[in-house]
């Protein structure tokens, strides 16, 4: 009985050392490769695709498909509608180390030895868009904007990215990083405006690696650093989501992707105005990331360097009237704009003119409100306004 007993309280230790293992991996054999996806159903997989985000009806995902891989017998298969089924504009899933772990348990893996996120992706046609793959991140509450209990210690990510139609190699560096705690171990991210329509992925063979010959990344941006260039850049940086005030959706339309009579290129921005909640204002920030007012952190660019914001505006009939033109100036979180500029009132004549905001002297060193907009009904037609934007870019 005695003995019977010591062995069953045996297997429990085990047991419960064998768990308290699978989360904290201290003891990672960093020589192996650490598969995110290898295969349906691998011992080799870790991290569980349970994070979803903005648009996330907008996602059709299969972990099993057969019709297309580059390894094994499946591969990873994400179709996105880019319908904007929650009114967000963009759509993303990360892969935690827990189901739904969004910071609250401790269950990140421990990952340093390795220097890179390796993984192969195709697109189902060529042309597709990934706009973000990140490894990291999870650091603040979505909701309330305060610190998690446990915090990602790396967020680096990479994009956008278009695919071809062939099986290609990506990889994020990691070298220098601080891989303590990972649970947000991958998430991709696609935007609706530069998807233009459903496009469907396939990934394979996702896996943290040591590559000895991996060197760390250096340099900083490139200019002219776009806002808008076209619909389907991906030189494109911000997102339109800061719809302001609270009324703006019912008084707003935006396509950023249209088509008749561009400054350049093939399509340029159409924003439709009227005072159907009676607010008599409204105005749009594009922010870095989506619907991001300053809680997120490491969010902003530094766009140091730059010496002006340009941009071509017209509007529909001629006369409309923009109170305000503006980058930078969120100021109610922790991680706010360093500066604001701003050029305004502008009446807009009906054919396509460039403006100019004055960025000299600004602390351009961390900007989230990469361009925005604003004007009244007060000093527009009382029917409503339409005008065009292009070619929206921080230059030297």
């Amino acid at each position: 009985m005695f003995r019977r007993l010591f062995l069953s309280v045996m297997c429990f230790v085990f047991a419960f050392c064998l768990f308290q293992g699978i989360g904290k991996s201290a003891e990672l054999d960093q020589t192996e490769d650490f598969y995110i996806y290898f295969d349906k159903n691998s011992p080799l997989n870790h991290y569980i695709p349970s994070g979803w985000m903005g648009d996330y009806n907008d996602i059709r995902f299969n972990d099993q498909a057969t019709e297309e891989y580059f390894s094994g017998a499946t591969s990873m298969k994400i179709t996105y509608s880019a319908k904007q089924s929650q009114g967000q504009g963009w759509t993303g899933i990360y892969w935690q180390s827990a189901q739904n772990n969004w910071g609250e348990k401790n269950t990140g893996f421990d990952l340093n030895g390795f220097n890179k996120l390796a993984f192969k992706a195709k697109g189902a046609k060529g042309g597709e868009v990934i706009t973000k793959i990140k490894v990291g991140g999870i650091t603040k509450n979505a909701v309330t904007g305060e610190d998690v209990t446990y915090p990602d210690t790396v967020d680096v990510e990479i994009g956008p990215i278009r695919l071809t139609n062939e099986w290609q190699d990506y990889y994020i560096n990691l070298v220098d990083r601080d891989l303590t705690n990972v649970n947000g171990g991958l998430a991709i991210i696609f935007n609706a405006d530069q998807a233009g329509g459903e496009q469907t992925i396939y990934f394979d063979e996702i896996r943290f690696v040591n590559d000895p010959e991996l060197k760390k990344e250096t340099g900083g941006l490139n200019f002219p650093f776009y806002v808008y260039a076209d619909s389907s850049s991906l030189d494109n940086h911000f997102i339109p989501s800061g719809w302001m005030p609270a009324t703006a959706a019912r008084d707003l339309k935006i396509n950023a992707n249209w088509k008749n009579y561009a400054f350049s290129g093939d399509s340029c921005i159409r924003i439709e105005y009227k005072n159907n909640s009676g607010t008599r204002w409204a105005g749009i920030y594009w922010q870095n990331p989506a619907n991001n007012w300053g809680s997120i952190p490491d969010a902003g660019y530094d766009l140091q360097g730059a010496k002006k914001l340009t941009f071509w505006a017209r509007g529909d009939q001629g006369g409309e009237v923009i109170n305000e033109f503006k980058i930078g100036g969120i100021s109610s979180g922790e991680y706010i704009d360093s500066d604001s500029a701003t050029v305004g009132p502008i009446q807009l004549a009906k054919e396509w003119k460039k403006y100019e905001i004055d960025l000299t002297g600004k602390d351009l060193s961390y900007i989230i409100g990469g361009f925005a907009w604003a004007t009244s009904i007060d000093v527009n037609n009382p029917e409503g306004i339409v005008f065009y934007l292009d070619e929206i870019s921080y230059e030297k």
